[in-house]
């Protein structure tokens, strides 16, 4: 991934974002569920590639007393997360106030920085949330373990992202025009794990669920594409225009996958949540040994 061109995309797309990210509100909502199992009291969290800052008002209603980081690495998305958390404080308070008592739980701070280098102190997050962002890294590697040092031992990351199923149609309709890359390539679920483990992340539980999105045309399924911000970003992306006849030979392998009269979209989420493992190593390397005080008695 090309950082800067990630950035970009998604900076332009801030304005048109919330009008056409149905999967990413979906598959927000999926991750929020799995919490409920998760005996957690955090306090601290930080939202790692918070777009428009859609998981913020979750978050503040299930962890009211936690402070709370927002984190994008597009200025424009953290404008309008910004805005968003504004419209909404004064009728989240009451919501707050109905439900513990208190005065409405506290706002969050906003921060632009990029995951894979992030602007914090190691050991300042008891919670790291991330939807649907770590695909947009280009070392997703080292992204885990930025996370894993500004988490706290026994602290956790749960994250969704794209697996290599995503866009399959779009990939093998652009396949062979030219030699260019397209459309994204995305990790494996079994590799991400592997990084998880490698971070110093401690038994990580992955699950994949697929999703289709349906659309009358091809131009219509590039158009909320691209209002995501979901654009070509490889370092391999074509930098010339592509030519008519290329164009609309790739337009037409599209429109040749329609199943009922509609133009599918996969996309294979990943699901993965981890646990810091307690360091058994300091950072110079030399060994952590604990001496337990014997009982009296």
């Amino acid at each position: 991934m090309d950082a800067r061109a990630v950035r970009r995309q998604f900076a332009r797309a801030a304005a048109t974002y919330d009008g056409a990210a149905v999967l990413q509100r979906e598959v927000g909502r999926r991750m929020a569920e799995r919490l409920d199992v998760v005996k957690l009291a955090p306090v601290a969290i930080l939202d790692a590639g918070c777009g428009t800052g859609d998981a913020q008002a979750g978050l503040a209603l299930r962890y009211p007393a936690a402070r709370r980081v927002a984190l994008d690495i597009a200025l424009p998305m953290l404008g309008m997360a910004q805005a968003k958390a504004g419209q909404r404080r004064s009728a989240l308070a009451r919501v707050l106030s109905t439900f513990t008592g208190g005065p409405g739980g506290s706002e969050a701070d906003f921060v632009c920085g990029d995951v894979a280098a992030l602007p914090f102190a190691g050991g300042s997050f008891d919670l790291a949330w991330s939807n649907l962002m770590l695909q947009w890294t280009g070392d997703l590697p080292m992204a885990l373990k930025e996370l894993g040092r500004v988490l706290r031992p026994d602290g956790l990351v749960t994250f969704s992202t794209f697996g290599p199923d995503t866009l399959r149609e779009l990939r093998a309709a652009f396949g062979g025009i030219d030699r260019h890359v397209h459309v994204s390539r995305f990790i494996d679920m079994h590799d991400i794990g592997d990084m998880l483990v490698g971070a110093g992340f401690g038994d990580p539980v992955m699950d994949m669920e697929l999703f289709t999105l349906t659309y009358a045309d091809a131009p219509a399924m590039l158009r909320d594409l691209k209002a995501i911000g979901a654009t070509n970003a490889t370092r391999a992306r074509p930098r010339t225009l592509m030519g008519r006849t290329r164009w609309e030979r790739a337009l037409a392998a599209l429109d040749a996958t329609r199943r009922d009269g509609r133009i599918p979209a996969t996309f294979e989420v990943i699901y993965g949540h981890a646990w810091k493992a307690t360091p058994k190593r300091t950072p110079d390397g030399d060994a952590i040994v604990a001496f337990l005080r014997p009982a009296r008695g």
